[in-house]
């Protein structure tokens, strides 16, 4: 059976791949699938297309080719960043901080440090999701080493953190700094010498390139162990035949955001003050979470008081339209989302918020359908 409307507005979730990445794919998925390690001369085209894409990748977040290692995703480049920082520090001395709504891959690595012996410390965040300058000068206090994990744009809310002053008071007491740019790389403009960090995580699929590749910035300076022993690929730091078709794919996905990074911005901006201002008329109960202006564009958290999300994201999924929950449901309990309960929002807000995110392809006619539809939808239920 055929939707009535096709309006896929989950793309924090996943991105559609970008047809000129999967054009730069294909030859290296048929003719030119070459084991880049080898002698020959297919294997050395391979080769060049891998550090032809290392290349694009480095001048799209202002960092030099030699620092960008290839990874299978964002999860991957935030445990290799905090985890290999660890290895290498005494866990009496070092101190580890990180914030209450950073993604699970960098909060469950907090864990595993604990478990291990050592001390971490997770920030708070105000209403608005922003880290306290103040609360990390706390939390650092007495450090003489460790790292600081801070995302850059929020997954959930799309509160952006301001990293370069985060940053600032992390390297005075001698800690390195990551960041979990995951949701933030090709959607928002990046250089890492402008954020001060040493680590950067990104994965390809959330900017429109393939899934099963993502990177990490590990600046020169810094020293990580190998993640993977084997062979001499990135560097003898992670072995295995690297993903050619992947990384080539990220590559033309990235360069193209980069390219369009401004009218991207813009329209995704244009597409949320259509949102806001429908929703707003309509239903003036409702809340927009996120910091109002240091917020990702076109990722919209919307809190639908009364309503129960996931009985909406239902709804909306019967009539051809794809979003996310911040709240999971079962006939015994709500389940709230770890970033909902640390900017304190109520519990009939938290339970009827959905996350709306957007992305270049989305038209003003999607943007007024949905909007317009949940309005219809919300005065029926509420009245």
């Amino acid at each position: 059976m055929k939707h009535p409307l096709h309006i896929y507005a989950d793309n924090a979730s996943t991105t559609q791949l970008d047809p000129d990445a999967l054009e730069a794919m294909l030859p290296f998925m048929r003719d030119g699938f070459a084991n880049p390690s080898a002698l020959h001369s297919g294997a050395k085209k391979a080769r060049h297309a891998v550090e032809d894409a290392r290349n694009v990748i480095a001048k799209c977040i202002g960092a030099k080719p030699h620092e960008i290692i290839f990874t299978s995703c964002g999860t991957e480049s935030d445990n290799w960043a905090i985890k290999g920082a660890a290895r290498s520090l005494d866990p009496k001395q070092a101190k580890f901080i990180t914030c209450a709504i950073e993604h699970h891959a960098v909060l469950n690595c907090f864990e595993a440090l604990e478990r291990k012996g050592f001390s971490t410390a997770i920030l708070p965040v105000d209403s608005d999701g922003i880290v306290s300058v103040k609360d990390l000068e706390s939390a650092i206090h007495g450090a003489d080493s460790g790292l600081l994990s801070v995302m850059l744009a929020n997954n959930e809310i799309g509160t952006i953190q301001d990293i370069p002053a985060l940053a600032e008071i992390a390297h005075r007491h001698n800690l390195l700094v990551h960041t979990d740019a995951v949701q933030a790389v090709g959607h928002l403009p990046i250089d890492v010498n402008q954020l001060n960090i040493d680590m950067l995580s990104a994965s390809a699929h959330k900017f429109n390139g393939p899934k099963g590749v993502g990177f990490l910035y590990k600046r020169d300076t810094v020293k990580l162990p190998p993640l993977i022993d084997g062979g001499h690929q990135e560097s003898g730091l992670r072995a295995g035949t690297e993903n050619v078709a992947g990384i080539v794919g990220t590559a033309v996905a990235l360069r193209k955001n980069v390219e369009h990074l401004d009218r991207n911005m813009a329209h995704l901006s244009s597409l949320e003050k259509i949102m806001k201002t429908v929703i707003s008329e309509g239903i003036p109960e409702a809340r927009f979470n996120g910091h109002p202006d240091r917020h990702l564009p076109g990722l919209l958290s919307l809190s639908l008081p009364g309503m129960n999300a996931e009985g909406l994201l239902h709804i909306l999924d019967l009539k051809g339209i794809a979003v996310s929950t911040g709240a999971a449901c079962n006939s015994k309990e709500t389940i709230l989302s770890h970033v909902l309960r640390a900017i304190h929002l109520t519990i009939p807000h938290a339970s009827g918020t959905l996350r709306i995110s957007f992305s270049k392809d989305t038209t003003e006619s999607d943007a007024t359908t949905l909007a317009s539809f949940l309005v219809r939808l919300y005065r029926k239920h509420i009245g």
